[in-house]
């Protein structure tokens, strides 16, 4: 690595871990605070809190790092342009690509590592925010503030290599409605379906309500006449609060927990439970890129910065750009969810846009 390399990169990671830190602790303290009440209520013990916060560094880590790049990237090239060493470097002979490579390539091993961290280390951190919280709600009524609760577009893998999609579950009432349910054999593959419009769990039992059960032979093919019932009981293990504290989350997954997840879900017909799966699956893999488009962001607005009027502008024109890329990648994946976009388009739509707005930016500077 040349020595203008290492001047560079030095520049930018000192002030990349300085935001970073200073962004952790904020977020720490915050959380801290707005959870202040439960945790002295609970006389929660320190070591506790500790490790709460030590294992939820990961998401902390993938949320403030690409603002950290931002910031670390237009203090160190506003530097650079405010001291005139730029003009030195230029005068030299090195282009904008040039000099902007060391900053590019550590935005892209950043991404590489919040992509790692996001498909080993999140998903560990989720399961570990999940036990601190219902640690902390302990000493509450959890139970009766969970009866009043509601959920849409379940879905769960239950035992007995059971599939379930149900469109709204009420824990209160211990009642379903919209129900698919699949069954597979040691080999995933379906062999029975069966589609109810309710089913109510009384004396430790679910009964279903306009039933219709089909079955299915090797080759994915209906064999037989459907079944149809007006009311049937179903042996189902699985309690209502079973299915409210044991349904899926795939921020809690990896990417190929998430894989096989949808894989599973592939011959159940639940298009829109299968639709948002996908928008999340993309998204694991195009979030990551945050961090570089950050980067590549802010290098042709820190290269602007003369003066300081100018600076200050280039600065806050930067932090909005950073802002707006925020907004509209949460647009575009709402658009997916909703069915407007395909997932991979919604998923990484964002980030060519404004991936390719800042390299326009930077191949237009003088």
């Amino acid at each position: 690595m040349r020595i203008l390399d290492r001047y560079i990169l030095k520049s930018v990671l000192s002030t990349f871990f300085t935001c970073l830190f200073t962004f952790l602790m904020l977020y720490v303290v915050i959380d801290i605070f707005s959870r202040l009440e439960d945790i002295l209520k609970q006389k929660m013990a320190f070591s506790a809190l500790l490790h709460y916060y030590v294992a939820y560094q990961p998401v902390i880590f993938i949320q403030v790092a690409p603002f950290a790049g931002l910031l670390a990237t237009l203090y160190a090239f506003g530097k650079f342009n405010r001291d005139n060493e730029l003009i030195a470097m230029r005068a030299s002979g090195l282009s904008i690509l040039q000099i902007s490579k060391t900053i590019i390539i550590f935005g892209s091993l950043l991404s590489l590592l919040i992509f790692w961290m996001g498909d080993k280390l999140v998903p560990l951190s989720m399961a570990a925010q999940k036990k601190f919280i219902q640690q902390l709600d302990s000493w509450k009524k959890s139970q009766d503030k969970e009866q009043s609760q509601e959920i849409s577009n379940l879905s769960m893998y239950g035992m007995k290599n059971r599939l379930f999609f149900v469109s709204k579950f009420s824990l209160a009432e211990k009642s379903m409605e919209g129900i698919t349910i699949l069954e597979h054999d040691e080999h995933q593959n379906i062999v029975k379906k069966i589609v109810a419009n309710s089913g109510i769990f009384k004396d430790g039992v679910w009964t279903f309500y306009h039933c219709i059960t089909y079955n299915f032979d090797i080759n994915g093919q209906i064999k037989d006449e459907p079944q149809y019932f007006a009311e049937e009981m179903m042996v189902i293990p699985e309690t209502p609060q079973e299915f409210f504290t044991q349904r899926q989350h795939p921020d809690s997954m990896s990417i190929a927990q998430l894989e096989d997840y949808l894989w599973k879900l592939s011959k159940s017909g639940a298009t829109g439970v299968i639709r948002n799966l996908k928008v999340d699956l993309y998204q694991k893999y195009t979030s990551s890129l945050m961090s570089l488009v950050m980067i590549m962001i802010g290098i042709p607005f820190a290269l602007m910065m003369r003066k300081r009027a100018t600076g200050m502008s280039s600065l806050g024109v930067s932090i909005i750009a950073g802002f707006l890329y925020y907004v509209f990648n949460a647009v575009s994946i709402a658009l997916g969810k909703a069915g407007v976009l395909p997932p991979i388009l919604a998923a990484s739509m964002s980030h060519l846009i404004f991936l390719t707005f800042s390299v326009y930016l930077i191949a237009r500077l003088p």
